[in-house]
């Protein structure tokens, strides 16, 4: 019985999740971008894997809305990187918020991102997961200051 009823609960986070994305392309399409449903449908079994993959739990609606809001209009996403993107940008979240333990809020986690990805990263994921989040999460957990500024010395 309770097994039923935890597989109802997931069903019903991915038809709210599927509807949350459909109802981001209204914003994207002025960017350029869109999700066809088998992306979508993608995307959502995704993020449950990633949940699963790293221990987490949302109760909320999940991170994917703000992580589409916030970088569709990266000059680094093109309609042909969208879908990877998306993917890997929500891979990274997931594992960095659990590196960061929890000492960063997901907006702030999401605005770190997208500043290293547009500036220092020159829209390399790689480069993001690999250096400049590694660095943020370091430096919070041992309560060093998180820096700020982009490779030229101006704030973000």
């Amino acid at each position: 019985m309770k097994d039923r009823f935890s597989l109802t609960l997931i069903d019903m986070q991915k038809i709210q999740t599927a509807d949350e994305l459909r109802n981001c392309n209204e914003l994207t399409l002025r960017y350029g971008l869109s999700l066809t449903e088998q992306q979508i449908h993608n995307i959502v079994e995704k993020r449950f894997e990633a949940l699963r993959d790293t221990g987490r739990m949302e109760f909320d609606r999940g991170i994917l809305k703000k992580l589409i809001y916030e970088f569709c209009d990266s000059p680094y996403i093109s309609q042909d990187n969208y879908e990877d993107t998306i993917l890997e940008l929500q891979d990274s979240f997931y594992y960095f918020k659990n590196e960061s333990m929890e000492l960063i809020s997901d907006d702030e986690l999401i605005s770190f991102m997208k500043q290293h990805f547009d500036t220092v990263c020159q829209g390399s994921l790689e480069y993001l997961s690999g250096t400049s989040l590694e660095e943020l999460c370091r430096n919070t957990r041992y309560g060093y200051r998180v820096d700020d500024k982009d490779v030229y010395g101006r704030p973000f």
